[in-house]
């Protein structure tokens, strides 16, 4: 058998493994499902020994390229150090962290819990909201996702993520600030924040009338990187403020200097939430979720909860060097300026192919939303698919999203230099080419 030969028998072996003891749910991307053994920097490798250009991260996860020496060396020193405390103990780059975060996010938020996933972040700043304001009733949006608990899949507004008989009641949703498939019909030079504005009849006529909170996302990431109007936070913390709520921002996808200049998202908005969330690109791909708060509002958390892997000193280790790169390198800038340029190939992407019927986004989180028709806008999640089998073949990743499936996420590590852009557009360009 040849080497060749032999990685490939490898590769179908750990597909029939995968199929046999791992959940059908747990969905794989491609025809034939990639098996990825290693990375570095802005590129991976899979089993057979394939090279690709990582231009979705592990869902906007590698924030600063794959095995990042700074961050494999901090984890490496911790672990020979204490690998485990739980929160029923202080430790110290749980304690530097909470720190770094009050330092770098807007406002006056300063107090940080720590948990595992966004999931768990998003849900802890929802109890919170409600025991804050001592109200239930929470806002969330169509077209949002939130996590994989009962509680997140209620707040998400897509129907394939919500699983189970019973969701939570109390939650209830407005309309998506989904320009391209604007709610009430509208263009942008028309436009009137009527989406925002339709959250106070909204609170009017689906709830009692006070709310806990309104939850939301900067830029909506699976969604398919929805990017609402400029005014929209401030019409719609104004009316939430009105009714008794807070605003709880989910930076899970966009934080961390991936919207570009900004470290966080919202701050493109001007507008200062009670709470925030983060996970993904905070540590790198090390697990962790952060919820963030003013101190008036955290301080109203009673005294006994418990996180057994919260604040992991690791893990904790892992943010920190993560952050210290994104900061001495000025990553945030760098998601800018190579954001704009790929943003500007987009765009020449779209004039050149009718299937492309919107391009979206900030920085290094950029979309494209596939039609069949532009002048209908029906969804095509059949190209999508396409797109992705003729990336794959020429050396590139990129992820996918959207409702119906329809939109291409691109979310590069924000390492990425403009040479990465043109060897991703090249093999956009050849995928749509094909189709």
């Amino acid at each position: 058998m040849t080497a060749q030969n032999a990685q490939q028998s490898a590769t179908k072996d750990l597909a029939a493994k995968q199929k046999e003891f791992i959940w059908p749910c747990a969905a794989t991307y491609y025809e034939h499902p990639l098996v990825l053994s290693h990375g570095e920097g802005m590129n991976v490798w899979d089993s057979e020994r394939n090279k690709y250009l990582d231009c979705f991260g592990g869902v906007l996860t590698t924030s600063i390229g794959h095995a990042r020496p700074e961050v494999v060396k901090a984890v490496s020193d911790q672990i020979g150090k204490i690998a485990h405390t739980s929160t029923l103990y202080i430790n110290q780059p749980q304690a530097d962290l909470a720190e770094k975060v009050a330092s770098l996010t807007p406002g006056n938020l300063k107090k940080s819990y720590f948990t595992n996933s966004g999931t768990e972040a998003d849900e802890t700043a929802m109890v919170l909201a409600r025991i804050y304001t001592g109200q239930t009733e929470i806002i969330a949006l169509r077209h949002a996702y939130h996590g994989r608990s009962v509680t997140n899949m209620t707040a998400s507004g897509h129907a394939p993520w919500k699983h189970g008989p019973s969701l939570v009641p109390g939650i209830v949703h407005a309309h998506a600030p989904y320009c391209y498939r604007c709610p009430f019909n509208l263009k942008p030079d028309s436009c009137a924040m009527e989406c925002a504005r339709d959250v106070e009849e909204l609170i009017q006529t689906s709830t009692t009338g006070r709310i806990a909170a309104f939850i939301a996302e900067p830029i909506m990431g699976v969604g398919g990187f929805i990017t609402p109007p400029r005014d929209y936070f401030k019409v719609v913390t104004e009316i939430v403020h009105r009714y008794g709520g807070i605003f709880i921002c989910d930076e899970v996808q966009t934080g961390w200097g991936r919207t570009g200049d900004h470290w966080c998202g919202i701050e493109h908005w001007d507008v200062e939430p009670e709470v925030m969330t983060f996970a993904k690109g905070m540590a790198n791909g090390a697990p962790i979720g952060c919820t963030t708060a003013l101190p008036e509002v955290a301080d109203k958390y009673p005294g006994l909860t418990f996180s057994t892997f919260g604040g992991n000193p690791v893990t904790s280790a892992a943010a920190l060097a993560t952050i210290r790169v994104i900061e001495e390198n000025e990553l945030p800038k760098n998601a800018r300026i190579v954001g704009d340029y790929l943003r500007s190939k987009l765009e020449e992407l779209k004039d050149k192919y009718a299937v492309i019927g919107d391009v979206r986004g900030m920085g290094l989180m950029q979309a494209i939303e596939c039609v069949k028709d532009r002048a209908t806008k029906e969804p095509d999640p059949q190209s999508v698919l396409r797109v992705f089998e003729e990336t794959r073949r020429r050396g590139v990743l990129i992820g996918k999203g959207g409702l119906y499936g329809n939109v291409i996420r691109i979310g590069p590590p924000l390492i990425a230099t403009k040479s990465d852009i043109d060897q991703l557009v090249g093999a956009l360009d050849g995928a749509f080419g094909a189709l």
